[in-house]
């Protein structure tokens, strides 16, 4: 397995800043974000689609640096019913065209989530009453979701794209191994997921046993922490929508790795991701609200480095001379 970074998790740094930094922390592989919700501090996007020089720049810095890169992120709701949706889906087809390009063959990005019928904005039916609540959740899947996808899929494979990951994550129409198993099911296997155990950690799932569900399905994987936090988890359960700033009051928080879950846990996760098969990235995406990005940066890769396995390396075969 490779330890890597989505770089936003160092976004106040310049990009030759945050290659040296993270060369320093020993990371391997790079994730860059190219737009929507991130503001793409490490990457122009338009540029380095208009200029083959650019992009052979881009990669030599970061190859210079003795790293790779993993994955493009282009996470946002291209299937919000505002202007939005339509800026979000334009950036979305650049990412994946700009993947092409550079002969990266993952994108990593979130289903989306449409409004309901004349909505304004996105709507996220996460129960089964009142009665409307199952048909909003039929026209945004029948109408909306599964006709998007079927066209990105087809818009990639044409550009030899074949793993469009997405993030089981809140407020999206796919945020859980069911929903994405759904997609999947309509639109084919160039949908996967990209992992990320922070997630369903908060909303009472089990990343582990997850894990094993989805299997082959996990196209890459984003390694971040979640700590419920007891008391006030107790009073008002999970469902919170107090800015992540607040994190005191919170009743989930994101969090550095083991400072959540601890490293037994991480390496039972990793045990997990190698039983299915998966031996390849493990993206570090730091949200910590408590700890600066640095410090949460070096606390995660000396916890991943413990917690890893490293499949490439050989294994010795017990000796049976005896």
């Amino acid at each position: 397995m490779k330890i890597g970074m989505i770089t936003d998790s160092l976004g106040g740094l310049s990009f030759k800043d945050m290659l040296r930094a993270s060369a320093e922390l020993g990371l391997e592989t790079l994730e860059f974000a190219c737009g929507n919700w991130s503001s793409a501090p490490h990457i122009n996007l338009d540029a380095m689609l208009e200029s083959d020089t650019t992009r052979r720049e881009f990669v030599a810095a970061v190859k210079d640096h003795g790293m790779t890169i993993a994955a493009l992120n282009c996470s946002g709701n291209p299937l919000h019913p505002g202007a939005k949706g339509a800026e979000h889906h334009k950036v979305t087809e650049k990412t994946i065209k700009l993947a092409s390009l550079l002969g990266i063959d993952r994108v990593v990005l979130m289903s989306g989530l449409p409004g309901g019928p004349g909505d304004a904005n996105p709507n996220w039916i996460i129960t089964d009453w009142p009665p409307e609540c199952l048909e909003i959740q039929k026209y945004q899947w029948e109408e909306k979701l599964i006709p998007y996808w079927r066209d990105l899929v087809a818009y990639s494979n044409n550009l030899g794209i074949h793993k469009l990951c997405l993030e089981l994550h809140g407020h999206q129409a796919v945020y859980n191994v069911h929903t994405l198993i759904k997609l999947r099911d309509a639109v084919g296997e160039t949908v996967g997921a990209n992992y990320d155990p922070s997630h369903p950690m908060w909303m009472g799932a089990d990343p582990i046993a997850a894990v094993r569900q989805l299997g082959s399905a996990i196209y890459y994987v984003h390694a971040k922490d979640t700590r419920v936090e007891p008391v006030p988890a107790a009073i008002d359960g999970v469902l919170d929508p107090r800015p992540g700033d607040r994190y005191a009051e919170r009743t989930w928080n994101y969090i550095t790795l083991g400072y959540g879950h601890g490293e037994t846990w991480w390496r039972q996760f990793c045990t997990a991701l190698k039983q299915v098969g998966y031996d390849d990235v493990l993206s570090i995406e730091h949200e910590d609200m408590m700890m600066s990005p640095m410090e949460g940066m070096r606390k995660s890769v000396e916890l991943l480095r413990n917690a890893a396995i490293n499949l490439s390396e050989p294994r010795r075969r017990p000796d049976t001379s005896a």
